[in-house]
């Protein structure tokens, strides 16, 4: 029998919920959208989410993320939550970003074969607003 291992420190100030849910995601750097993906969410709390990608995220990078809910509208409309952060952590196969801002939508009703990215700009815009207050509060943004 191996001896218990010592827990490694909690870095989180909320709780986190261990959840399994599709989630796609949006990178931006410098203004550009670099990278869309999808995943599966490890766990999800009111400052942060943890999702498995596959892929190397860079950390500071802003982040879309647009996770299938498990509840729906009216017990007929799927929803989902869209959430914008920064990228804290990623290693590769699984990644950590913080949640700043987010909201529900209603998800199409009929599946496509075929997803094309959003091109309306939420992300960018948000990232805009964040610029515009950080500077008005006179500190320093990436």
């Amino acid at each position: 029998m191996e001896p218990a291992r010592p827990k490694e420190a909690e870095r989180r100030r909320k709780s986190r919920f261990r959840i399994s849910r599709e989630v796609r995601f949006r990178l931006m750097e410098d203004e550009e959208i670099v990278m869309v993906g999808t995943g599966e969410t490890i766990d999800i709390g009111s400052n942060g989410v943890s999702f498995v990608s596959g892929q190397y995220l860079k950390k500071g990078s802003f982040v879309e993320l647009s996770i299938s809910w498990p509840v729906m509208l009216e017990e007929n409309t799927r929803m989902r939550l869209v959430a914008f952060g920064r990228v804290v952590r990623s290693n590769g196969h699984s990644t950590a970003c913080t949640v700043d801002k987010y909201e529900f939508r209603t998800q199409a009703r009929m599946p496509t074969a075929e997803k094309q990215p959003r091109r309306d700009g939420m992300l960018r815009r948000w990232v805009e607003e964040l610029r515009k207050d950080t500077l008005k509060a006179g500190g320093v943004i990436a």
